[in-house]
């Protein structure tokens, strides 16, 4: 890899897996595994957009959560192997996956998350001025209180929001304004690198479009770098300048937006496509469209060989034999199928 590649890379991941154990018996002994992510790897170039799509429980939040680092906070006996190297400011190259909660609090600053569900990610009992100002107090704690207030009042106008709304109560807000709170905390330690999980999942549809919109624009202002994780396609497609579709803890495809919309490769994300609502009645009943059948394998028991085999229509014999390896296809993109053409 050149140098001036590493330079512009701000995060790598190495056959990321994520193991949550599950216990029983008597002595609680671990009786079984559920891999909720099984080998996925990527690499993320400052100021870019990877979508990180797939149906619920394939991993993607998981994936998310790893990169920031929380796993442990929710499930202390969660198993993480594989590497996430992040490029930091100050000490260059450092794998997230390997440090303790202190340790990592030296790079909260430089990472940060926006959850999903805006009506909990949000205290209850706190003003909004002070969950704006909360991460500011943690990662500089001798900064003055009129330096802190100023920075608040100048991220809630950042985000759309006025100076008088940083004295109300989150449940004083629609769904869209809490989550724009959300964007505000995320960027008030001037973070390299966003985990987006399904912003915009539990807010209306008139109101995503917006949302999305505001997520560009910050994103151009501030120079962030996004991994966006949603489960519909839709969502994605003009916020993203990569994507990565993953099924059942495994990444089946990763290519350029435009390269996935116009030209799916891996059958399951020609699936997905399908999936997608047409907005014109006519074309719904002209078109085509071959839905995906069946269910998502128990996690807990994968399928042997390529986990889509028992859902896929172009399986063979041998795909229950044999994990699919990724190939690189004339367009650069990554295909976890050997029939993919």
């Amino acid at each position: 890899m050149s140098m001036e590649s590493d330079k512009n890379t701000l995060l790598r991941v190495e056959d990321l897996r994520v193991h949550f154990p599950i216990h029983g018996g008597i002595m609680l002994h671990k009786v079984a595994e559920v891999k909720a992510v099984d080998g996925v790897s990527f690499e993320l170039n400052k100021g870019e957009t990877l979508g990180l799509v797939g149906e619920s429980g394939c991993g993607k939040t998981t994936v998310g959560r790893a990169i920031v680092n929380i796993l442990h906070s929710g499930s202390p006996d969660v198993e993480v192997f594989g590497k996430i190297n992040f490029n930091t400011s100050e000490d260059g190259w450092v794998d997230l996956a390997r440090l303790k909660r202190n340790q990592m609090r030296k790079y909260r600053s430089d990472i940060q998350m926006i959850f999903q569900d805006p009506f909990s990610s949000l205290n209850p009992r706190m003003l909004v001025r002070d969950i704006i100002a909360e991460p500011l107090q943690i990662t500089q704690p001798g900064m003055r209180e009129a330096d802190v207030n100023e920075r608040v009042f100048w991220l809630l106008d950042k985000v759309g929001l006025s100076k008088e709304q940083a004295y109300r109560y989150p449940h004083e807000f629609s769904g869209g304004q809490r989550q724009r709170v959300g964007f505000a905390r995320a960027l008030a330690t001037n973070p390299q690198l966003i985990v987006a999980d399904e912003p915009v999942s539990a807010l209306d549809v008139s109101i995503q479009a917006q949302v999305i919109n505001l997520l560009q624009d910050l994103q151009e202002e501030f120079n962030l770098t996004y991994v966006f994780i949603a489960h519909d396609l839709s969502v994605v497609e003009h916020i993203s300048n990569r994507i990565a579709v993953m099924y059942l803890g495994c990444m089946v495809e990763l290519g350029k937006a435009q390269d996935i919309y116009r030209n799916p490769k891996h059958p399951y994300t020609k699936a997905l496509l399908e999936a997608v609502p047409l907005p014109d009645p006519d074309r719904v009943k002209t078109k085509d469209r071959k839905l995906l059948q069946g269910d998502v394998p128990n996690p807990i028991a994968k399928p042997s060989g390529c986990a889509f085999r028992t859902r896929c229509p172009v399986a063979r014999p041998e795909c229950a034999r044999d994990i699919p390896a990724y190939r690189t296809l004339a367009d650069g993109r990554q295909v976890a199928c050997p029939f993919a053409e």
